[in-house]
């Protein structure tokens, strides 16, 4: 999964219409699409004015005349993470939770169940992977049972729970990095459970809707039948899968990864967390403000090898910062895959913009296509706007 409309939300975030520039985005994407054999290709450049460029080249399916749009839903695989992050601490800020609350406090019926190295785990290390929780669910058939089960995401999320903390953690927590889908999932049962309320519902809440973040959803985008209505995700034989149970990864980690949403939606979100770190206040539908500045420097600072909550950290010379020699800016970054689809972050908040890529379809072709789509665009916009 990781290798590595609210009129008033966002006010600054207005959607600006590409054809003001006389180039195309698909320009440069099309190539890119064609060398790697991808079924569609898609890209958005955001800056604090929107979206600055947005372009989508392909089929929604491949070998079908079905052309993708730049309003196209696609899933985000891992880039959900943040997503995910960010809710926590919207319910840090209200009080409902603390970076500090474990698994201990909130789970006191699995005390008897609940291996004694997981009582001290806390949600700020479980949503910087630092929680302890293994990479692999494979353990006792626990990924076949997620599969295979038949309750409410949140009974699904209980079950991943119980079967991890059964077992003592990978490594002592707090001590290291090890991306797991688990840790996030766990988290997100964390809020669900002291809420009350279901992940989904408050993802809706606390995130998209004061975003002004319209299309989301979870699991594959559209719905089954003979013509796509969404992009289609391909498996590693290239043929398209129709929208459905087996068209994403089970609603156990569901907090890990499992969102879908139109490309200008995704920038929405990307736009917050540019603007937030780069100390702008990004104010919500209501007009209050989303996040304090604690909060997304919180969820930006890696405690540790260059992961911080959802999102890879770390420097880099040119567009991050300025084109000057020796000019060098701190860059947010994720990808994300559930194996049938790829996307790939990049978010430079000293100049205020990000890149996001998408593809409908996984795998390491998937992978090379969108960095070097990352790179081609990245440059393009920066020698064009910054002439």
């Amino acid at each position: 999964m990781h290798r590595v409309l609210f009129a008033l939300a966002l006010p600054a975030l207005s959607l600006r219409a590409f054809a003001e520039d006389p180039r195309s985005l698909n320009e440069l994407l099309e190539p890119i699409r064609a060398k790697h054999k991808l079924p569609a290709l898609a890209a958005v450049v955001v800056t604090v004015e929107g979206v600055e460029e947005s372009g989508a080249v392909g089929s929604r399916r491949a070998g079908k005349d079905e052309p993708v749009t730049k309003d196209d839903l696609w899933h985000l695989g891992s880039c959900g993470k943040a997503m995910t992050a960010t809710m926590v601490a919207r319910l840090v800020e209200q009080g409902k939770l603390k970076w500090t609350t474990t698994l201990g406090e909130v789970f006191p019926k699995l005390k008897d169940s609940m291996d004694a190295g997981w009582r001290g785990v806390t949600l700020e290390q479980l949503l910087a992977n630092r929680g302890g929780a293994p990479a692999d669910l494979g353990r006792d058939g626990l990924w076949g049972k997620l599969w295979a089960c038949k309750g409410t995401p949140v009974e699904a999320r209980e079950m991943l729970l119980e079967g991890v903390v059964v077992h003592p953690p990978e490594y002592p927590p707090g001590t290291k990095f090890l991306y797991s889908n688990a840790n996030f999932a766990i988290a997100g049962h964390v809020a669900e459970t002291v809420t009350g309320e279901a992940w989904e519902v408050l993802m809706k809440r606390e995130v998209f809707a004061p975003l002004g973040i319209t299309t989301a959803g979870f699991g594959a985008p559209g719905k089954p039948g003979d013509k796509a209505d969404q992009p289609r995700g391909h498996d590693a034989k290239g043929a398209p899968v129709e929208p459905g149970p087996a068209a994403d990864n089970p609603v156990a980690i569901g907090p890990a990864g499992i969102i879908h949403m139109s490309l200008p939606d995704w920038g929405r979100f990307a736009a917050a967390h540019f603007r937030g770190d780069h100390g702008d206040a990004v104010k919500g539908a209501d007009g209050k403000l989303f996040l304090k500045p604690e909060s997304w420097k919180k969820l930006h600072t890696a405690p540790g090898d260059d992961y911080a909550m959802g999102w890879g950290t770390g420097v880099r010379g040119g567009y991050a910062k300025g084109n000057g020699k020796g000019d060098a800016g701190h860059i947010l970054t994720h990808n994300g895959s559930n194996t049938m689809w790829y996307c790939m972050a990049w978010l430079a908040p000293e100049r205020e913009f990000a890149v996001l890529i998408t593809t409908n379809i996984g795998g390491d072709e998937a992978a090379k296509a969108t960095d070097e789509a990352s790179k081609a665009v990245v440059e393009d916009w920066c020698k064009r706007a910054h002439k």
